[in-house]
């Protein structure tokens, strides 16, 4: 099939989406807590309901796909995002914030597993591993400037004679005055709506899965499950996915609570330069790949974010305000290693082992409510501490994994090296 460029690009734009309102919610806690009243725990339960979505959905979603294709489950998770987002939009209430998130975190992980075969196709197999790239950074671009977004409605929304603009009136007429921040919600059920629209229109290419990318059965699942190696990778996504969202949903609460930041302008811009940093640090880690064997970078880059971190926890505000976005920067490596060196820990079932490895995403469900209750019993300060746990358990796969197939770096020989 030849290259489609319209649809590698329709592909980007749904990328940009789908970060576009997964990372919103780390500079909108502090609002949430204030304007609900919310301990840290029910705070917590907040990305707890968005991630616990990937850990229900991730396998179904791949046998959703085979089952009706890409296009009907892609059209259909970004319908559900837009009734989600609109009830909330709608109704503001805590109960309604959950219920919410949680449909918008299915739709979410509907996505992640239908757009990646789609690439492949629609971009040729060639460029599959430039593109996953270029996807990546789309990606991490939209987490950037969301922050952006949410700072310039709540400021104008809050003045009056701000309210210039034709789109601010309508916002401003839609959205209660003492809850500004819910006019990001009109957002994104706008922007959903137009996803609807837009890939319904749109002729995307038929996907012939390969053998590795197709979910097994439950039978599969089950004994990939008493495999050790399954669990151990498993268990690496869930403490990197746990780490990023530890870090990124409390940074905005942390910089007001410690060293009396505003949120909505210092703590929203710090939690963009936190995303926009990890970004950045793809592009480094695509070239370190190239000189070192990728369980040499996990260590390093694992060890200076637990460096950062330190910075970030005991530092002065100043520091605070750099050392935070530091560890989005060291972390950047993570998810891809992680996932390749489990990837090519094993033979065979990589369809399957790979939506496995998507439900650790769950990690961004458990470990900002596990730092949340830490922190209403002992302080923020020390419920972020716990991150150290999770830093220290991807610290370790360095020393432990042993991939059957080890990245090609320069110096080596020109095919991939068999190890063990």
């Amino acid at each position: 099939m030849k290259r489609n460029y319209f649809i590698v690009l329709l592909i980007f734009l749904v990328f940009f989406v789908i970060s576009f309102l997964t990372n919103i919610l780390g500079p909108l806690i502090p609002d949430i807590i204030n304007s609900f009243h919310l301990s840290l725990t029910m705070a917590g339960f907040l990305p707890f309901a968005f991630f616990i979505a990937y850990g229900v959905m991730s396998i179904p979603a791949g046998m959703l796909v085979e089952l009706y294709g890409e296009k009907p489950v892609m059209v259909g998770a970004f319908l559900l995002a837009f009734v989600a987002a609109l009830l909330f939009a709608l109704i503001p209430v805590y109960s309604v914030a959950i219920f919410s998130l949680f449909f918008i975190g299915v739709g979410m992980a509907l996505l992640q597993v239908a757009i990646n075969p789609l690439l492949r196709v629609a971009g040729g197999e060639e460029h599959f591993a430039f593109n996953s790239v270029l996807a990546q950074l789309v990606f991490g671009s939209a987490s950037f400037l969301s922050p952006y977004l949410y700072s310039y409605l709540v400021r104008n929304l809050q003045d009056d004679a701000l309210h210039t603009s034709w789109y601010l009136k309508i916002l401003g007429r839609l959205t209660p005055p003492e809850l500004p921040w819910v006019s990001l919600y009109w957002v994104f059920a706008l922007v959903a709506l137009i996803m609807v629209l837009v890939l319904y229109a749109a002729r995307l290419p038929r996907v012939e899965l390969k053998e590795d990318e197709k979910a097994g059965a439950w039978q599969t699942h089950k004994t990939l499950f008493k495999n050790k190696t399954v669990i151990l990778f498993f268990l690496g996504i869930f403490a990197y996915v746990g780490t990023e969202q530890g870090v990124a949903n409390w940074i905005s609460k942390f910089l007001q609570t410690y060293h009396g930041f505003n949120p909505q302008t210092v703590g929203a811009h710090t939690v963009s330069l936190f995303w926009g940093l990890l970004t950045a640090g793809c592009v480094l880690g695509l070239l370190l790949l190239k000189l070192f064997d990728s369980r040499h970078i996990l260590i390093a880059f694992t060890g200076a974010a637990m460096i950062a971190l330190t910075f970030a926890l005991f530092g002065p505000a100043s520091v605070a305000l750099f050392a935070f976005p530091a560890v989005g920067f060291f972390a950047s490596v993570m998810w891809s290693i992680i996932f390749s060196l489990a990837l090519n820990s094993l033979e065979k079932h990589h369809g399957s082992f790979s939506g496995i490895l998507c439900t650790g995403i769950i990690g961004g469900a458990i470990v900002p409510l596990i730092i949340g209750w830490l922190g209403d019993h002992f302080g923020l300060r020390t419920g972020m501490l716990f991150l150290y746990l999770t830093l220290g358990y991807i610290f370790s796969i360095g020393f432990w994994a042993n991939p059957l197939i080890t990245n090609k770096t320069i110096g080596k020989k020109s095919e991939l090296q068999m190890v063990g």
